[in-house]
């Protein structure tokens, strides 16, 4: 585990479609590195989740944010803008993951400051296989920020 996170990773995962919810928790959790994960299901929520507001008072600050690009109310592209802008925020990293490899996307993400662009396979193989390296990565290689 990164040197600069005690206990287990924290993952916040935005995301509109219950379905790679699923996946996602599912792939996560056959990992053995030790996570609690978060899951909101719009920009919106994350913004309040990330800001503490609303029901989400007693949030705790993600290590790492999978970021949907499509949802509605707040698009992920408005979360990284608003996310990378904020002085407390702006070190979490976050892995935009989402179906579309549009270029505008890809170029547009990174322009935002996303730390890690990665397109979600239909296959569900495949799928779980991505989830497990960002897992793997982000939960074994890489040192996080130590929380605020």
């Amino acid at each position: 585990m990164g040197e600069g996170t005690p206990g287990p990773v924290r993952i916040l995962v935005v995301d509109d479609d219950p379905g790679d919810v699923l996946m996602i928790e599912e792939a996560l959790a056959d990992s053995d590195i030790d996570k609690v994960i978060d899951v909101v299901g719009d920009g919106q929520e994350a913004m309040e989740f990330l800001h503490r507001r609303g029901r989400h008072t007693d949030a705790q600050r993600p290590d790492v944010i999978l970021l949907d690009l499509n949802m509605p109310r707040m698009d992920g592209r408005q979360v990284l803008g608003e996310v990378k802008q904020d002085e407390d925020l702006r070190t979490i990293p976050i892995v935009v993951l989402t179906t579309s490899n549009a270029d505008t996307d890809v170029v547009g993400s990174y322009t935002l400051q996303a730390n890690a662009y990665v397109t979600k396979p239909i296959d569900l193989d495949d799928f779980n296989d991505v989830v497990r390296r960002i897992d793997e990565f982000f939960g074994r290689v890489v040192v996080l920020p130590k929380r605020a």
